[in-house]
């Protein structure tokens, strides 16, 4: 189990770290923060960027074969760009209509 729960805390984490890198882009489009300064929209990724934290901090403590978890520290990270890539293509030909 606890692979499956690093698994799915490191999807919910990418989910958030591709809205807090990327999502900022479309509401700018869409003119929700259109007129905010750059500095506003920073903290308004890092405000988004903390639950990213929130998921990935427990993911990989859980997931560590040397907490007792199933995974080797450079399959975590293998693990995480894989479903980061996976993410970031979902999100990119949804929200930004992208063409692969």
């Amino acid at each position: 189990m606890q692979g499956f729960y690093t698994i799915l805390l490191l999807v919910v984490s990418n989910v958030f770290m591709t809205f807090a890198w990327y999502g900022h882009l479309k509401l700018q489009q869409s003119k929700v923060i259109g007129d905010w300064p750059l500095f506003g929209v920073i903290l308004f990724s890092w405000g988004v960027a903390l639950f990213e934290y929130c998921a990935q901090v427990p993911a990989n403590r859980i997931g560590f074969i040397g907490n007792g978890g199933p995974f080797s520290l450079m399959q975590l990270k293998i693990i995480q760009e894989v479903i980061t890539l996976l993410v970031f293509t979902i999100f990119s030909t949804i929200v930004f209509k992208v063409i692969i």
